[in-house]
């Protein structure tokens, strides 16, 4: 008995990835600039990992659930207003003396990509890794902090 895996976000980005197709086929017949690098990570991309998003009055805050990977399987980058996470799990080689019933984890290339507001302080972005955790923080600029004034009333 061959163990299919159902997964419905690779069954959701397989719709994305033939629709990109169709649209690509389109813009190269009439002239249209070709795919991008963000567009060929995105189509090798087996998986993306759940994100929370949290703004307070001081930073954007990402946490990227990523369990069972390392910091270093993991790329960040930041370019023209983008934010992309990328890497690849690897799943473990198999027990030669046991089999698997079920496999529900996801292994292979993944890939994220974050449009950040214009006003952010791009070269304050931090990133850490705890326990399978990605927490990312971008810090916002001065000039979309909210502030507060002191009313005198007379």
């Amino acid at each position: 008995m061959s163990l299919i895996r159902f997964n419905p976000v690779r069954e959701l980005l397989s719709v994305e990835r033939e629709f990109n197709k169709l649209f690509q086929d389109f813009e190269n017949r009439f002239g249209f600039p070709t795919k991008s690098r963000e567009d060929e990570e995105l189509a090798n991309a087996v998986w993306m990992p759940v994100t929370d998003i949290y703004e307070n009055n001081d930073a954007y805050s990402l946490k990227l659930d990523l369990p069972g990977m390392k910091k270093e399987d993991v790329k960040l980058s930041f370019s023209n207003g983008t934010l992309k996470v990328s890497g690849e799990r690897i799943q473990e080689k198999d027990d030669k003396n046991g089999k698997f019933h079920r496999v529900e984890r996801t292994y292979g290339k993944f890939y994220r990509s974050f449009t950040l507001p214009e006003h952010i302080k791009s070269d304050a972005i931090e990133a850490e890794f705890i326990n399978g955790q990605l927490l990312i923080t971008i810090p916002k600029a001065e000039e979309v902090k909210p502030k507060e004034l002191d009313i005198k009333v007379k």
